[in-house]
C-alpha cells in the first residue's frame, strides 16, 4: 500500500520555481529562440513580407536550396564512446589569422532592408564573438563604416566584377586600405538568377508601396518607423539603386567575367583572395593552380542556377584533390551547428553563415545577431561533446556518412572518369592531395 500524506507546502516551493517574468519584449522573443528555425519563424512575423521573401527565397523552384538543406539533414554521426571531452576547442586558424568558432558570417546585399541596422549588427556581433564579417560590394554600409563597427576584428570583403572594372578595383583597393584582410572573389553571378519571390512581390530598392505593401505592413509598425527615421536605404558602393533586384545585378554584374579579371584583382588584392562560388572539381583545382589562397563551395543559397550540385556533396570530391593545397570553404543550407561540425569533418577548414544570421537580425537587430551565435555555437560545442572530440582537428570522415536520396544516373555506354589525384597515385605510386576526405559513397540510394 502506497502511504499517502497532505502536501508540505515547503516541499512543494522546493519544486515549484517560477521564472522571473521577462518585461523587455525583445529579449523576452530572443530567449525563446532555441534553433535558427526558431528565430526564422519569428523574423517572419517581424518583417513584412517582401523583405523576408528576399531573404527566405531563392532561385526558381527553389531546389538548390531545399536540396542542400536535406542534405545536412540526410548524415549519420558515428560518436566514439569513453572518449572524455569535458571542454571542446572551437577555435580555428583560417586564412592567416584566428577565428574563435568554424564559422564566420557571409556576404549578404540589401542587409538594412531587413533590419535597419543591417550590416553594423552584424560586424559589431562578429567582432565580439572573434568570427569574421564578409561585407558585400552590395551591402548597405560603407566598407569604412564596417571597419568603425568591427574595428579590431576581422572584416572580408565581397567582390563583384562590374561591367565598369574600375568600380570594381577602386572597392578593392578601399577594402584594402581599411584593413580587410580577405577578399571574396564571386564568380557564380554572370546575370542574376530567376528570383521569382521577388518578382511576385515587386520587389525593389528602394521598396515601392502598393496597396497590397501596406496591408502587409499594417500589423509591422515598427519595421516601418525604423525604416523611415533612419538613414536612406541605398547602396553604400553603388551610385544607382532605383530598379527590380534584378535589374540591379544585371546592370552591375558581366558576364564576360574571366581567368584575366581574377588576374587583375589579384594583383590589386594584397591579402588573402579566394574565390566564391566553386561548383565542380574541374574549377577547383583549376583555381588552386592559378594561386589562390582558398575556394568557397557554394551556390550562391540557391539563388543562382537552380538545380545547381550541392556545395555538401561536393565537398568530399574538392578535398580529396586540393585538400592538402588549399583552403576549401563551404557554405550554402548551414542551419545548424552539427551541420557546420559535419562539414569539417569532411575536410572544409571553415563555413559561412548568411541567412541564419539575416534571420537573427530581422528577429532582434544586434542582438538577434548575437543569438544566432549562440545558438551555433552552443550546437557545435554539444555535438563535439556527443562525438567524444575536444578540438576540430580531431573530427575526422569517420565521424559522418552522407545518406544519399539523389544518385547519379550515368549515361549509357559512357565511360567512367578517374579523379585527378587518382590518376597521379597510378602515376607516381603516391597519395592524393589529401588524406581527410570521405570514402567514395556506394551506388546506392539510402532514405
Amino acid at each position: 500500500m502506497v502511504q499517502r500524506q497532505l502536501p508540505n507546502p515547503a516541499e512543494l516551493l522546493e519544486l515549484m520555481k517560477f521564472k522571473k517574468p521577462e518585461l523587455d519584449g525583445r529579449k523576452r522573443r530572443l530567449e525563446s529562440a532555441l534553433t535558427i528555425a526558431d528565430l526564422r519563424r519569428i523574423a517572419q512575423r517581424r518583417t513584412p513580407k517582401a523583405a523576408f521573401d528576399y531573404t527566405d527565397g531563392a532561385a526558381e523552384g527553389e531546389l538548390s536550396l531545399s536540396r542542400a538543406r536535406q542534405a545536412f539533414e540526410d548524415i549519420e554521426f558515428h560518436p566514439g564512446v569513453l572518449r572524455p571531452a569535458p571542454a571542446v576547442d572551437t577555435s580555428v586558424q583560417i586564412l592567416g589569422g584566428p577565428s574563435a568558432l568554424p564559422f564566420g558570417i557571409a556576404p549578404t546585399g540589401f542587409t538594412r532592408l531587413m533590419q535597419t541596422e543591417g550590416e553594423v549588427a552584424g560586424a559589431s556581433a562578429a567582432g565580439a564573438a572573434g568570427i569574421p564579417f564578409t561585407l558585400s560590394t552590395l551591402g548597405t554600409t560603407s566598407i569604412e563604416g564596417v571597419k568603425e563597427a568591427n574595428p579590431h576584428g576581422r572584416n572580408w570583403f565581397q567582390l563583384y566584377v562590374m561591367r565598369d572594372r574600375e568600380i570594381s578595383y577602386e572597392l578593392a583597393r578601399r577594402a584594402a586600405a581599411a584593413g580587410f584582410d580577405t577578399l571574396q572573389f564571386t564568380v557564380d553571378t554572370p546575370v542574376a538568377g530567376a528570383r521569382l519571390r521577388d518578382k511576385r512581390n515587386g520587389f525593389s530598392i528602394p521598396p515601392q508601396l502598393t496597396l497590397g505593401t501596406i496591408i502587409n505592413a499594417i500589423p509591422r509598425p515598427w519595421w516601418w518607423y525604423d525604416f523611415l527615421t533612419t538613414p536612406k536605404l541605398e547602396f553604400a558602393s553603388l551610385s544607382t539603386t532605383g530598379g527590380t533586384v534584378g535589374e540591379l545585378l544585371d546592370a552591375a554584374m558581366d558576364p564576360t567575367i574571366s581567368y584575366d579579371d581574377l588576374a587583375v584583382i589579384r594583383d590589386i588584392w594584397p591579402g588573402k583572395i579566394v574565390v566564391k562560388g566553386v561548383q565542380n572539381v574541374e574549377d577547383s583545382v583549376r583555381l588552386i593552380d592559378a594561386g589562390v589562397d582558398g575556394i568557397i563551395l557554394s551556390n550562391h543559397g540557391g539563388r543562382q542556377l537552380d538545380r545547381a550540385p550541392i556545395p555538401f556533396h561536393l565537398l568530399p570530391k574538392v578535398v580529396k584533390e586540393v585538400g592538402q593545397d588549399a583552403t576549401v570553404m563551404i557554405d550554402t543550407g548551414i542551419m545548424n551547428g552539427a551541420d557546420i561540425v559535419a562539414s569539417i569533418a569532411l575536410g572544409a577548414k571553415f563555413t559561412l553563415i548568411g541567412r541564419a544570421y539575416l534571420y537573427g537580425l530581422m528577429a532582434g537587430g544586434r542582438e538577434g545577431v548575437d543569438r544566432t551565435i549562440a545558438i551555433l555555437r552552443s550546437e557545435i560545442e554539444r555535438t563535439m561533446k556527443l562525438l567524444g572530440v575536444s578540438t576540430l582537428d580531431e573530427l575526422e570522415p569517420k565521424h559522418v556518412t552522407q545518406l544519399q536520396r539523389l544518385v547519379p544516373v550515368a549515361a549509357p555506354g559512357a565511360p567512367s572518369r578517374t579523379p585527378r589525384a587518382t590518376k597521379a597515385a597510378m602515376a607516381t605510386s603516391g597519395t592524393s592531395r589529401s588524406t581527410k576526405a570521405n570514402p567514395a559513397p556506394p551506388d546506392i540510394e539510402v532514405s
